[in-house]
């Protein structure tokens, strides 16, 4: 399995870069990726995408700890946020592995089709934001962290792309939502990573070296090269038209998302990857 490494090495570059460039999480880049490659792994392909999400979130478990601490450092986490948010991030991040794991796999890959093309759409327009106040009903807080939580340890993201919309709508300011995002992060990709090892612990058909459902070698590849990447997209995001890349990463969205969601069957997506099929290099 090791010879792949490379392969790897590039999905966390990519990861990182878009990460650093863009500000969105890697786990969009990763999870799609991973469904592409494992099959040719010896996966089967009932555990392609549980292990793909698995994997995808023990990487943000590393990942996600030098960005909270950048952003600590700068005084922008919103700590009390954080601390409501948690309880629902912490229960949504153990029912998403459950749900996910009985999830047919045609479902799961089209669920995560609808969501890349979601994110593409908000790439290309704007985000909303409310009034310049906080919210304060705790109950709203906690079912919005389960939702998150939920969501994210499904897809295998860090939650910020759900996250930052729902704060900036809530008045919060840009680098506050992101600070705050960044930190809901790590404990949404720890207990997600917790879940899917234990649930993942005894199955035999995992090819080795695996622990649980989370695949090692792709983790070591893609944290190896994600964490410096991150680094240089944050650099050339103030050298390079972030704009038009914004827009030409959507069109990628677009299309990775119409090929998920031609794999799972769905009539749109099976449509739309046809005409876009010539143009993405599979």
């Amino acid at each position: 399995m090791w010879e792949s490494l490379l392969l790897y090495l590039i999905c966390g570059a990519i990861a990182g870069l878009a990460a650093g460039l863009f500000g969105i999480g890697g786990g969009i880049v990763i999870v799609p990726f991973l469904a592409w490659l494992l099959p040719g792994q010896g996966f089967p392909d009932s555990l392609v995408m549980l292990s793909a999400v698995a994997t995808s979130l023990a990487t943000i478990v590393v990942t996600s700890i030098s960005s909270v601490s950048a952003h600590h450092r700068q005084g922008a986490v919103s700590w009390p946020t954080v601390w409501r948010l948690a309880p629902g991030l912490v229960l949504g991040s153990i029912l998403g592995p459950l749900v996910a794991r009985h999830l047919p796999v045609p479902v799961f890959k089209s669920l995560f089709g609808l969501f890349l093309w979601w994110v593409a759409a908000r790439t290309l327009g704007q985000s909303r934001r409310g009034a310049p106040m906080h919210p304060t009903a705790g109950v709203a807080f906690a079912a919005f962290g389960t939702l998150i939580g939920l969501s994210s340890a499904v897809l295998g993201i860090g939650g910020g792309t759900l996250s930052v919309p729902y704060l900036l709508r809530n008045g919060y300011p840009m680098t506050e939502a992101v600070a705050v995002a960044g930190a809901c992060g790590f404990p949404i990709a720890i207990v997600g990573t917790a879940t899917y090892l234990l649930l993942g612990w005894s199955q035999a058909t995992m090819p080795v070296p695996s622990i649980g459902y989370v695949f090692l070698p792709a983790f070591v590849g893609i944290v190896a090269a994600s964490v410096p990447a991150a680094a240089v997209g944050a650099r050339l995001a103030h050298r390079l038209p972030t704009q038009r890349l914004k827009q030409a990463f959507a069109l990628i969205l677009i299309g990775v998302g119409a090929r998920l969601l031609w794999q799972g069957g769905m009539p749109l997506g099976s449509a739309l990857w046809q005409t876009l099929r010539p143009l993405i290099i599979e």
